[in-house]
């Protein structure tokens, strides 16, 4: 018997490097360009700074060197995801490029297994199979609300 439809969740999928992610489309606000971020002083390598997105300074974190995936180079495929997060903080991630939005029903979605990643595990929700395609889905609220990520104190700084 089929799942309904209901139980599917659409997800943005993107690229980084040669690994293809995916977060909850409730998540995500817009997608733009990526253009110059002014740059915020003792900030961690990934927050690559802060834009002004109509009147909201939002921090922007380059996912490439959160998760170690090599030197960054920034294209006309590189974008910012801008996400709406809990408490109505938004975020940016600085992406490969974003691929499409696509539907999950929960019963393709396996967990994720042990293992040692550039990833903690913590912040993945699962993994999924489309077609050839091994998809990483990303648990973004606790990645971006993690300590690690230190997005409270570059905002204020």
């Amino acid at each position: 018997m089929n799942a309904p439809v209901s139980s599917a969740v659409e997800y943005l999928s993107f690229s980084l490097g040669a690994e293809e992610y995916a977060v909850d489309i409730l998540k995500v606000q817009e997608i733009r360009g990526y253009d110059a971020v002014t740059s915020i002083v003792n900030a961690p390598p990934f927050i690559k700074g802060v834009i002004n997105l109509r009147g909201t300074i939002v921090p922007v974190v380059d996912m490439r060197i959160k998760f170690e995936l090599g030197e960054p180079s920034y294209n006309e495929f590189t974008v910012v995801i801008v996400l709406n997060l809990a408490g109505g903080r938004v975020v940016g991630m600085v992406v490969d490029g974003v691929s499409e939005v696509m539907n999950l029903p929960a019963a393709d979605i396996r967990p994720v297994p042990p293992m040692a990643s550039v990833v903690a595990t913590e912040y993945l929700t699962g993994l999924a199979s489309v077609g050839e395609r091994m998809i990483i889905l990303l648990d973004i609220e606790t990645l971006m609300a993690s300590p690690e990520m230190g997005l409270v104190e570059a905002v204020v700084a």
